[in-house]
């Protein structure tokens, strides 16, 4: 049996080199807008094994163009894969673009080629991300983009509201026969799998109780009235700060899903990031506050904790089920940081924090039965990794307050 011991990635070959890649998009232009365009000082923005990105000059074009666009080539999905991430962003894109101007919270879709599986998007500039933000030194600029990360995403959320048969529309014409939320994939994988591996590496069995829990929370990824896009990998390198607020950048998984599996990520920080640290107190409250006030004109019954809490619970519930599937050091393996290449914090330190604020929540809620089994994962991870780690620090640019 394969085991996944990350976030769900498709791993797309890229068939294109850099200058191929150029040409490519000069046809695309070209083609759009029925005259030559030429492109000029490729600038290579880091892309993946699954696409080349870059940054060009406009550098002839008989109508007003953008000075600079960013170009980004799929190379060809694989037949396994379980959906296509050209697919995903192109019309996820294609969403969001046709938001008014003020409500755009994402680079605008100036051209696309299905068949070329390549995106030519607006530039977003040079800015600082969230994660640049969030490990410099001044806490007082990191706050301020936390707050406006959080009210991008519920304004996201709130323009977007009742989009899912847009965005299905969207993909079937790219092609794509469903499509699906990768997140809740390996949320239904995990819950079957998951106290398997709790047994065998921790020795904590998982009570029926917990199990018919989990199963109710679940119930989150299927249709309800609280559905909206998501760009699903929200996190602080995806997400550009700028003098308007933030963009979120990279929609390659973006899907429609509860909102609350959204607003979870504010809870327990970016849970399926290498960017996870501890946030300073009451910040993670001030933020859902701030997203709140985005949503409740879509939903105004969100507003009232006896609606939104219990799904913010659930949400929370499966982002630590899910997450510790994906981090749990397997029996054999060591316990490295999150991320070999990132600044990251090991993968115990941070599913001990999740399963204690966890715990918390639990006990906030009433739910005893929650708050014992967490505490049995806390004391099991400390036992086998040790009192270090117990110890998740907080973000750089917080340590210094």
């Amino acid at each position: 049996m394969e085991i996944t011991t990350g976030p769900p990635e498709v791993r797309v070959p890229v068939s294109a080199e850099a200058t191929d890649t150029v040409g490519t998009a000069e046809a695309v232009l070209s083609k759009r807008t029925g005259a030559t365009v030429r492109l000029a000082d490729a600038e290579d923005l880091g892309g993946s094994d699954r696409s080349v990105v870059m940054r060009v000059r406009i550098a002839e074009s008989p109508f007003e163009l953008p000075r600079t666009v960013v170009v980004k080539h799929y190379g060809e999905c694989p037949a396994e894969a379980r959906s296509d991430p050209f697919a995903h962003e192109a019309a996820s894109c294609q969403l969001t673009t046709a938001l008014p101007p003020e409500a755009r919270i994402g680079p605008e879709l100036i051209a696309h080629d299905a068949a070329e599986r390549l995106l030519v998007l607006e530039d977003l500039g040079r800015g600082s991300t969230l994660a640049d933000v969030l490990f410099a030194d001044d806490p007082r600029m990191a706050e301020r983009a936390l707050l406006a990360w959080a009210r991008a995403l519920g304004r996201l959320h709130s323009t977007t509201a009742g989009c899912e048969a847009d965005f299905d529309a969207l993909m079937r014409r790219l092609g794509a026969r469903s499509w699906t939320d990768p997140v809740a994939d390996d949320i239904t994988r995990s819950v079957g799998e998951l106290p398997e591996l709790l047994s065998q590496t921790l020795g904590v069995d998982t009570p029926p109780r917990m199990v018919e829990r989990l199963t109710g929370a679940t119930e989150l990824l299927e249709s309800s009235r609280y559905r909206s896009f998501s760009p699903s990998d929200i996190c602080p390198d995806n997400s550009l700060v700028t003098g308007s607020g933030v963009r979120f950048m990279d929609f390659e998984w973006g899907c429609v899903r509860d909102v609350a599996m959204d607003a979870a990520y504010l809870q327990y920080p970016f849970p399926s990031s290498w960017c996870s640290y501890a946030l300073p107190d009451n910040l993670a409250e001030s933020m859902l506050s701030t997203w709140r006030s985005e949503i409740v004109e879509v939903w105004p019954e969100l507003d009232d904790d006896e609606v939104l809490m219990p799904r913010l619970f659930n949400a929370q519930l499966l982002w630590v089920w899910v997450s510790t599937w994906w981090f749990l050091p397997r029996t054999g393996e060591t316990d490295r940081p999150i991320d070999l290449h990132m600044p990251s914090p090991r993968r115990s330190t941070a599913l001990v924090d999740r399963w204690r604020h966890l715990r918390s929540d639990a006990e906030k809620a009433d739910m005893a039965d929650v708050a014992e089994f967490a505490d049995r994962v806390v004391d099991a991870l400390v036992d086998r990794f040790g009192a270090g780690a117990l110890h998740l620090q907080p973000y750089p640019a917080f340590r210094t307050t």
